[in-house]
């Protein structure tokens, strides 16, 4: 459960945006979507070499 700490005179759209911003790392959206739908270990697997990949080429150019 989140608690937001609202201080005197403080804005409810202030205090509405530290929700958000607290709420999106805590990252409970994100694992959310991806129990949705199964994935296979070795799609993961397939996908995270690819992102790798990809990162390492984007160092290795600048």
């Amino acid at each position: 459960m989140l608690q937001i700490p609202v201080k005197e005179g403080e804005s409810i759209e202030r205090a509405l945006k530290k929700y958000k911003k607290k709420f999106e790392k805590t990252g409970v959206l994100k694992q959310l979507r991806e129990r949705k739908q199964f994935t296979k270990k070795s799609v993961l697997r397939r996908q995270e070499i690819i992102k790798a990949e990809y990162v390492e080429r984007m160092h290795s150019e600048e």
